[in-house]
């Protein structure tokens, strides 16, 4: 395996001669000792030969009732002060291989954007949700979305979903077996960008059928601080939630992931505990598979935002015993989102190459089962 690169900065990445070699080998086609196994597919889907501008980062996508898989990425010069930065669509037709060409969905003339996610409802609304920065830091962010009546061909205009200043968004909604729907976000405090507030606290926003109004739960706190929940309902009204840690960069011994719980359906949750998976201040994603298993995807280092590891609960997040890398050696491998499509294959799509590449694995449960 290829050394792994420390990130030290993940908020401002600067380019190494090194990345520039792996990056050589991947156009070449080296990749063996980039990707586990023959049995987990990895696909560069988008990098800077796509004009959007170099930093694509982050990405989310969902499978439409269609079976059309459609993408969305922020993408500009960076992660800060862009406001001529877009949130872009692409979408993989059912049956072809080849993404369309990107297109600006979300665009705001006078506010840098971010963190943007793609969720189709249930009764077939399409939803993108994404953070509109009104000023210097992510601190000073609001909920922002707009909405497709037509399978994500067209959009509508953008409206506020959270006012609360410091409240964004991360990861897909789910839909509970009552037929409600919960959005994890999370409320960014602190003007530090090279550390997360110790007061940082996750949330979940309840949509209301009706009205289409989200009303927020209580607020998850925890000891190092926490941001970005993914969440699943394990049984009726018990869900489990995995949070990333507050904290700086420079990774630490005890820096985990940080795990919550709900006995109500979500609408209150308990105090966020350290879990037995490391977290380097990095996303998670976190799904429940048609077979009732969980799937998490995460960073398996306190370090580096590499590996990049799935591991699967067969007995409800009780213990997670099957693990297996999706992306592994030098390099960054961050912010995965998962999900399982229609003929049961689970995709996750990361970025890579300092914020600058998107990349979308394939494989099947088995292909990690198998790794006991």
């Amino acid at each position: 395996m290829l050394m792994v690169q420390r990130m030290n900065s993940p908020r401002h990445f600067r380019g190494t001669l090194r990345n520039y070699f792996v990056c050589l080998l991947l156009a070449r086609g080296v990749v063996g000792n980039l990707f586990a196994g023959d049995e987990i597919h990895v696909e560069r889907v988008f990098g800077p030969e796509i004009k959007t501008g170099d930093y694509k980062h982050p990405a989310s996508f969902d499978e439409l009732q269609n079976g059309d898989i459609y993408l969305v990425f922020f993408s500009g010069k960076g992660e800060y002060n862009d406001n001529r930065a877009a949130v872009f669509g692409s979408r993989l037709k059912h049956g072809e291989r080849r993404w369309s060409s990107p297109l600006a969905i979300a665009r705001d003339p006078f506010h840098s954007l971010g963190n943007p996610v793609v969720w189709q409802a249930p009764d077939g609304l399409v939803w993108l949700f994404y953070v509109s920065r009104y000023g210097t830091h992510w601190s000073d962010s609001r909920i922002a979305a707009k909405v497709s009546r037509d399978g994500a061909k067209t959009w509508s205009d953008s409206f506020t979903v959270a006012f609360d200043e410091g409240r964004m968004v991360r990861a897909h909604p789910i839909v509970l077996r009552n037929g409600g729907c919960l959005l994890p976000i999370y409320h960014e405090v602190g003007r530090d960008t090279e550390s997360v507030d110790a007061n940082c606290t996750s949330l979940f926003l309840r949509l209301d059928p009706a009205t289409k109004l989200w009303q927020p739960s209580n607020r998850v706190r925890s000891r190092l601080g926490n941001i970005q929940p993914a969440a699943v309902e394990v049984t009726p009204d018990h869900l489990i939630a995995f949070c990333r840690r507050g904290g700086d960069y420079n990774g630490r011994p005890d820096g985990w992931l940080v795990r919550a719980e709900s006995h109500d359906g979500g609408r209150t949750w308990s105090e966020g505990q350290d879990s037995e998976f490391p977290n380097p201040n990095a996303a998670v994603d976190f799904i429940k598979l048609r077979n009732d298993h969980l799937l998490l995807v995460y960073n398996d280092s306190f370090t580096n935002r590499a590996p990049l590891t799935v591991a699967i609960s067969t007995d409800n997040g009780k213990t997670f015993p099957y693990r297996r890398g999706v992306a592994e050696g030098p390099g960054d491998f961050g912010y995965p989102t998962a999900v399982q499509t229609h003929d049961g294959k689970i995709h996750v799509v990361f970025t890579s190459d300092e914020r600058t590449v998107i990349r979308h694995a394939i494989f099947d449960e088995s292909a990690v089962l198998k790794q006991k």
